[in-house]
């Protein structure tokens, strides 16, 4: 079996309406600048979310600093928010460096301020995406930099990380150190890369050979801008194919299902995932199976809801990655009703989870991609 069929849902019978899904969107948007509960409070973060972290969340990964990071984008595209994006982020900066949410009881990196995802990094980068500012962009320079060497080899915490903020921050400003510092990250990345394709992922007291988004290849693969014929060739032979349908392990492994007994379909950790990110060098033919198995599948059921990270807008990006290699409007067409259903789960559950990454404005930016019919993963595709 290639997936666990427990975790999943019918899709919706609600048909594309886009009048509807641009208001929706303009609803995510508007109670999430109600929901705010002041400068020092920021939002109430979900229990999932906060899990031995320090109230309120400030991360990018599902802290304040990607919500206003969301609302950024989302402005950029029309979606009007009343809130002070800029003091927001400057708030949030100096709530991290008070209280820091790093996860207690884990045995994290020791250059854990230079992550992308969870750390001061990250918050830096948003800080000086809304409000810039020369120190804040010498600081994050120092930290891309600290961050050469980090022993844990993904986007999260690792050097992927903050190779994909030199490379957004030399987008930004044409400044010859941005490049210096991009070249020396992807340099030293490229140089600890396996034989056969694969980085040691040294992490929460585990060492392991990952393939997804946020722990392994496709994820390192997409921060180094790479479409290179070794990371279609481990992906081909990693691949667990049963009628014409794939899925991929976490790990460099033959089984698919985890400790837990599960197999997991979602962009975090899959065939959505890979498909999303390996779309512009993954083989044909295992890119029409993965993307295939994720529609039969259908959406995540509301245990894991309509989040990006591993929930029902998380996997639509496979089907928009599929219909811009393609294109194919079916599979455009696709992606729409996962919206659609992603848009419903947040009505079914109600509003009121604030993150990038497991929360609404994630829901909202997939939504909004859907109606541009294009696929900006954020992080991953942009910064």
């Amino acid at each position: 079996m290639l997936y666990t069929p427990e975790l999943f849902e019918p899709l919706t019978d609600e048909p594309w309406d886009e009048a509807g899904g641009r208001r929706r969107i303009a609803e995510i948007v508007a109670d999430t600048g109600r929901s705010l509960r002041g400068p020092k409070l920021m939002w109430k973060a979900d229990a999932w979310d906060g899990w031995h972290g320090t109230s309120p969340m400030k991360n990018l990964y599902v802290g304040a600093a990607g919500v206003l990071w969301g609302l950024d984008r989302l402005r950029s595209r029309g979606y009007e928010t009343e809130l002070d994006l800029g003091g927001l982020a400057l708030q949030t900066l100096e709530l991290f460096r008070a209280r820091p949410d790093y996860m207690k009881g884990m045995k994290l990196p020791e250059q854990r301020d230079s992550s992308l995802a969870c750390g001061l990094a990250g918050i830096v980068f948003v800080a000086w995406r809304l409000a810039p500012a020369p120190e804040l962009a010498d600081e994050l320079h120092d930290l891309v930099r600290a961050n050469v060497d980090n022993e844990v080899e993904e986007v999260m915490w690792g050097a992927p990380g903050t190779l994909l903020i030199a490379d957004a921050m030399l987008e930004s400003t044409g400044e010859a150190r941005w490049r210096d510092a991009r070249d020396e990250t992807a340099s030293a990345l490229l140089s600890r890369r396996d034989a056969d394709g694969f980085w040691v992922q040294r992490m929460y007291g585990q060492e392991f050979r990952g393939l997804q988004p946020w722990h392994g290849l496709v994820g390192n693969v997409a921060a180094l801008r790479l479409v290179d014929e070794k990371s279609s060739a481990v992906l081909e032979r990693t691949a667990v194919i049963e009628d014409g349908l794939a899925n991929w392990p976490y790990r460099d492994r033959p089984q698919l299902a985890s400790p837990d007994g599960l197999i997991r379909l979602q962009f975090c950790c899959g065939a959505p995932g890979i498909v999303a990110l390996a779309s512009d060098y993954l083989d044909e033919h295992l890119l029409l199976a993965g993307a295939e198995l994720a529609w039969k599948a259908g959406p995540p059921g509301m245990e894991k809801g309509p989040c990006l990270c591993h929930g029902t807008a998380g996997t639509g990006y496979a089907f928009l990655k599929r219909f811009l290699r393609t294109g194919d409007e079916h599979w455009l067409e696709r992606a729409r009703r996962f919206a659609v259903h992603a848009l419903d789960q947040i009505e079914r559950r109600g509003h009121g989870r604030y993150s990038l990454f497991t929360g609404d404005i994630g829901v909202a930016l997939f939504a909004a991609d859907c109606l541009d019919a294009r696929a900006e993963i954020p992080v991953f595709d942009v910064l």
